[in-house]
C-alpha cells in the first residue's frame, strides 16, 4: 500500500514532538511505501531535513505558503464562469462550501494567484461578505486582510498531489485540505490523525496574537475552522490521542462514527540502564527540561519559575534540552533573561541524544501553553522520573492518571503561573522519597498504556482495514535489502 503521509510544519524539518512520533511511525511500517506531503512556510527551508529518512520513503513534496506567484499571467484575465463565482462566494460567506467546485476550479485554471486576488470576482465576493457580516470596519482594511488569509488557501489549492492509495494527514487545517483534494482526484482513502486539536490551537495563537487585531482575529479563526470542517466531512476516520480531544472533535462537527482514540507510545526499552549522574552532578538536584526553545513552550515562564525556586533551593540545577536554532530570536531573548538574573546553573545544550542525559535528572518539567500527548512525558515516565507538568493537552491525564489507580507522577500547574511552577519546583525538590514514588507511579502508568507496540498494532489494525476495503495486499514482512538494493534517499520535491 502507498501512504502519503501530509503533515504541517513538523517532519522533516523540526525535530520532536509529532516529527519524532512521524519517523516512529514510517520504521514501524517497513514493509510499506510512504510518501511525505510537506507543508512549510517558505522556499528557505527546502530540502532541509534534521531526520535521515527511512528507505521506504520514496519522495518528499514541499507546499510553501508564504512563496511567490508561478501562475500564467494573461493580458485579458480570465473570469470565473457562474458555477465557479459560487463557489468562490460560498467558500468567503461559509455557506454550503462547494469544495468539490474550488479543487476543479484550481486544478484546470492557470491565472495567477495575483490575477485572481486583486481581480474583480475576488473583488465582488469580498464586497458581499463584508456588506453581510463586517460593514462596520474599514474596507480597504478588509479587503487586504482577506487576500492575506486566501493567498495560503490558494497555494494549498494549487498544489498537484501525488497519487496514494490512503492519505493520512497529521492535522486538519492546510493538510486536511490536501487530503480531501487528493480522495477528490485520486480516490483512495483519508485518515485524519490529530495530535492537538488544530482549530482550537490556531484559536489560542490568534487570541494572543499581536500582529492582528480586533475582528480580524475572528476572521482568520473563521477560515481555519471552514479547513477543518472539510477535513472532518471527507474523512473516513478521525483520530484523537486521548477522549477528551475527541469530545473537541465532535464540539468542532466530526461525526461521533467516525473518531476513534489512539494514544501515543514510546518504546520503554529505549531508556533503561540509562548512565546515571557524574561525578560533576554531585550535590545538585537536577530538572531536565527536553524542548525546542520555541514561545509555544513558554521558556521565559520556566526560567523565571526556576529562578525564585532557586531562591529557596540553591542546589538546583536546570537542563533545558532541545535545538535553539527555529526560533532564533526568542531564543535570544531566553539566553538574555538567564544572563540578566544571573544563573549560572542554566545549561542550554542543544539537541542532544535525550536517554544521555535523562538518567542524570531528579525530575523534569514542561511549562508550554499548547500540548497535545507529550512523548517527553512518556520518556520521563520510561526513566521513572516525576513531572512537573502545565495543565494543557492530556498532560493532567498522563501525569495523574485516567482511570487507574497508579496515583500522580509528578504535579499538574496552571499555564503562565510563575508561582505555581516554582512551588512545585521546590516541593519535588525537597522530598526524594517523593520523586521516586511518583517516577514509580508514571513508569506503570506508561508500562500499562503508552507503549509503542500498542499504539503500532492500533495503526496497523487501520491500515490494513484501509487495504482491505480496497482489495489491496496487505505485505506484512518486508524483504531484506543487501547494501547495492537500497534505493537512494529521496530528496525534495514542489508540490
Amino acid at each position: 500500500m502507498r501512504i502519503c503521509l501530509i503533515a504541517e510544519g513538523c517532519y522533516p524539518y523540526v525535530v520532536g514532538g509529532v516529527s519524532s512520533w512521524i519517523h516512529s511511525l514510517i520504521q514501524s511500517f517497513p514493509e510499506q511505501e510512504f510518501v511525505i506531503q510537506s507543508i512549510i512556510s517558505d522556499r528557505s527551508l527546502r530540502g532541509k531535513f534534521v531526520y535521515p529518512l527511512p528507505e521506504n520513503v520514496s519522495e518528499v513534496y514541499e507546499l510553501y505558503l508564504n512563496d511567490l506567484d508561478w501562475g500564467k499571467s494573461r493580458r485579458k484575465k480570465k473570469r470565473m464562469d457562474r458555477r465557479e463565482y459560487q463557489a468562490l462566494r460560498s467558500l468567503l460567506l461559509n455557506q454550503h462550501v462547494d469544495w468539490e467546485m474550488l479543487f476543479d476550479f484550481f486544478k484546470s485554471s492557470d491565472v495567477s494567484l495575483n490575477s485572481l486576488l486583486m481581480g474583480e470576482d475576488f473583488m465582488n465576493a469580498v464586497t458581499e461578505c463584508y456588506k453581510l457580516n463586517y460593514s462596520q470596519i474599514v474596507f480597504s482594511d478588509f479587503l487586504w486582510v482577506m487576500r492575506s488569509i486566501y493567498l495560503p488557501l490558494f497555494f494549498t489549492l494549487k498544489t498537484e498531489m501525488p497519487k496514494a492509495d490512503l492519505y493520512h494527514c497529521l492535522a486538519t487545517g492546510y493538510a486536511g485540505v490536501l487530503g480531501s483534494m487528493a480522495k477528490h482526484f485520486h480516490g483512495g482513502r483519508l485518515l485524519i490523525s490529530e495530535h492537538g486539536i488544530y482549530t482550537r490551537e490556531r484559536e489560542e495563537e490568534l487570541i494572543k496574537a499581536k500582529w492582528v487585531q480586533g475582528i480580524y482575529k475572528n476572521v482568520w479563526i473563521d477560515q481555519f475552522k471552514k479547513m477543518s470542517t472539510l477535513a472532518y466531512d471527507r474523512g473516513d476516520l478521525v483520530t484523537s490521542l486521548y477522549e477528551h480531544a475527541r469530545q473537541l472533535q465532535l464540539e468542532l462537527g466530526c461525526p461521533p462514527q467516525k473518531t476513534m482514540v489512539t494514544p501515543n507510545g514510546i518504546c520503554a526499552e529505549n531508556f533503561q540502564n540509562l548512565p546515571g549522574k557524574r561525578e560533576e552532578d554531585e550535590g545538585f538536584i537536577h530538572i531536565g527540561a527536553i524542548l525546542r526553545v520555541a514561545p509555544i513552550k513558554d521558556v521565559k515562564t520556566l526560567i523565571w519559575a526556576f529562578h525564585f525556586a532557586k531562591e529557596r533551593v540553591p542546589n538546583l540545577k536546570l537542563w533545558i534540552m532541545g535545538p535553539c536554532s527555529e526560533e532564533e530570536e526568542y531564543a535570544k531573548e531566553c539566553f538574555e533573561l538567564v544572563e540578566s538574573l544571573k544563573m549560572p546553573d542554566v545549561v542550554f545544550t542543544g539537541r542532544v541524544n535525550v536517554p544521555e542525559y535523562l538518567g542524570r535528572m531528579d525530575m523534569t518539567i514542561l511549562t508550554s501553553i499548547s500540548e497535545g500527548q507529550p512523548l517527553t512525558i512518556l520518556e520521563s515516565f520510561a526513566a521513572h522520573k516525576p513531572v512537573i507538568a502545565t495543565d494543557v493537552g492530556n498532560c493532567s491525564g498522563l501525569v495523574l492518571g485516567e482511570g487507574d489507580d497508579f496515583g500522580p507522577a509528578g504535579v499538574i500547574t496552571h499555564v503562565m503561573n510563575v508561582e505555581e511552577i516554582a512551588q512545585a519546583i521546590v516541593t519535588l525538590a525537597h522530598s526524594e522519597a517523593l520523586r521516586q514514588r511518583m517516577g514509580e507511579s508514571g513508569y506503570r502508568r506508561l508500562m500499562a498504556k503508552y507503549q509503542i507496540a500498542d499504539m503500532n498494532k492500533k495503526y496497523r489494525e487501520i491500515y490494513k482495514s484501509f487495504s482491505d476495503s480496497m482489495g489491496l495486499k496487505w505485505e506484512t514482512d518486508a524483504p531484506a535489502q543487501s547494501e547495492g538494493e537500497k534505493e537512494p534517499v529521496a530528496t525534495a520535491k514542489e508540490g
